[in-house]
């Protein structure tokens, strides 16, 4: 029997609304994806010899970049960075400050520690003072929260102070001293410290290409539920 289409204004004002919001989505999950890509390739591509650095040098260098750097660490005062997990297993990133020549505090990620199971028995992270050493690491930033609640500043009292997600100027006041912007991630075989197995960030790139094709996906088959609900048998 013949069909028509005929469909009502507005069935095609909301089916048209909804493909271009999914068509967007897919647009934005796979430029995610582009970006997350680029960043696992810098990542990847600093497993290179280090490069000497300075604090007039390492504010200019792109993240990931693999460097060497001078200076003493402050024993006194360190950071434990909460909310961090190793394999689905609870613990602390060790954040220690280290002085680079000419007086520029530099921040060092020493790696991870588990929790001890207790809050107010934290791990035991004590730094000796074994004046100017030479790390290496990547430059990279702060780790950031996924929302907003799990952002906490660092507690007051004795050190080492825990944080959550803090800022670099948290950091600072809660030092009392100015910092550089990069965060140092210490190989695993450079200085003292904990376990370093450090990774890109975030999810793999493949997992916002399939995103991006499901949306797409989506926007194909509302075109489709579309056409099927509006072409109607035309009456005799």
């Amino acid at each position: 029997m013949p069909r028509h289409f005929r469909p009502r204004w507005y069935s095609v004002l909301l089916t048209a609304a909804a493909v271009a919001l999914f068509v967007t989505l897919g647009f934005w999950q796979w430029n995610r994806g582009e970006h997350r890509r680029a960043q696992w390739q810098d990542f990847a591509r600093a497993d290179t010899a280090p490069v000497e650095a300075t604090a007039a040098t390492l504010e200019k260098l792109p993240r990931f970049s693999h460097v060497a750097v001078r200076g003493e660490f402050d024993a006194e005062r360190q950071f434990l960075l909460d909310n961090i997990s190793h394999d689905g297993a609870p613990g602390y990133e060790v954040l220690s400050v280290l002085q680079l020549p000419g007086g520029s505090r530099l921040l060092v990620n020493r790696g991870w520690v588990p929790f001890t199971g207790y809050r107010e028995q934290l791990p035991d992270v004590d730094l000796a003072s074994e004046g100017v050493q030479r790390l290496a690491g990547r430059l990279s930033t702060l780790p950031v929260a996924g929302i907003a609640s799990g952002r906490q500043p660092p507690d007051g009292g004795s050190w080492p102070r825990v944080t959550s997600f803090p800022t670099q100027g948290e950091l600072q006041e809660a030092l009392g001293a100015p910092l550089l912007a990069p965060v140092l991630l210490l190989d695993a075989d450079s200085g003292p410290g904990y376990l370093r197995e450090w990774r890109p960030p975030g999810v793999p790139p493949e997992r916002n290409y399939s995103y991006a094709v499901q949306w797409w996906a989506f926007a194909l088959l509302a075109l489709g539920l579309f056409a099927g609900l509006n072409l109607k048998k035309r009456d005799a």
